[in-house]
């Protein structure tokens, strides 16, 4: 019976991530490991829990009821640590953290230095991406992300509004000039945008009178990263709508042009979100208040 409790993280990481190669990596250990310890609970349940061929490993029949009431003992067993840890002072662990990539390069990953030299309990494995992430599935103990957060079983924490502004490079403005008086202006000209958004082709804004304008662009360039964006814009290639934070530093410089000051466009939020759990592990608690602190600091 232990044998086949000890198995079980190991099992749980396996399904969650369709492999031996991905599990081994989460969990720190060899692959030959991992298989051996699948093939060992296989045997002492007496059922085959994954089909394995060379391309694809996927769960048996077997394997989802076991799976079902697997994870549910994963997920108990972590937070009775969370729930001791609490009572051990320092932090200690590994915490695995998914950032957006640009805000996370620029302004959450020159932080972590810092905040290890405050907590040497702590490791941390950072990930920068801006696609999709499910945090329980990939194992994933905190995310930052941009933009309203659906009904889901994380806990989302506000951190910051993020603003946009549509930018134009000195010279692209200079050639421009007559066409960008207005938003509905920017439909005639090449607007660069942003793929990973929710609204990419449509760009919304408000007047000081509060009339609300949405305006359908398009244009020949379309990338999901925000600092490739804003390479483009600073190119002269057309006008890109990016958060104010970075294009801050580039408009104060003279690189970009601000447009449509008089407008505003809908802001969406920045959000610390994490799984639900009885109790929040002391690293990600004192990893969420440092950001919070520091941010609000700098």
């Amino acid at each position: 019976m232990m044998d086949t409790f000890n198995g079980i993280p190991i099992f749980v990481a396996v399904a969650d991530n369709a492999g031996f190669s991905s599990a081994a990596r989460i969990l720190g250990i060899s692959t030959s490991a991992v298989s051996k310890r699948i093939t060992q609970l296989e045997d002492q349940l007496g059922a085959r829990l994954f089909h394995r061929t060379t391309r694809k490993l996927s769960l048996t029949e077997a394997g989802e009821r076991y799976y079902q009431y697997a994870a549910l003992a994963n997920r108990a067993a972590k937070q009775a640590e969370d729930a001791v840890g609490e009572l051990q002072g320092e932090p200690k662990g590994l915490l695995k953290i998914h950032l957006p990539m640009t805000i996370g390069q620029m302004y959450i990953a020159p932080l972590i230095p810092e905040f290890l030299a405050r907590h040497p309990g702590i490791e941390i494995d950072l990930v920068l991406g801006d696609n999709p992430t499910n945090l329980v599935e990939q194992g994933y103990d905190l995310a930052i992300r941009a933009g309203d957060m659906p009904d889901s079983s994380l806990i989302a924490r506000r951190l910051e509004p993020l603003h946009s502004v549509v930018c134009v490079s000195p010279s692209f403005y200079k050639a421009h000039k007559e066409q960008l008086k207005k938003p509905a202006q920017l439909a005639k000209i090449n607007c660069i945008i942003y793929s990973y958004s929710s609204n990419a082709d449509v760009w919304q804004f408000q007047s000081a009178q509060g009339e609300d304008y949405k305006v359908k662009v398009t244009g020949n360039y379309r990338v999901n990263n925000s600092v490739a964006l804003r390479d483009a814009v600073t190119a002269g290639l057309g006008a890109g709508r990016l958060p104010k934070i970075i294009v801050k530093s580039a408009i104060e410089h003279g690189e970009l042009v601000a447009l449509f000051e008089d407008y505003q466009m809908p802001h969406k939020n920045l959000y610390a979100v994490y799984p639900e759990r009885n109790y929040l592990p002391e690293k990600v608690r004192v990893f969420l208040d440092f950001i919070v602190d520091t941010l609000n600091d700098r």
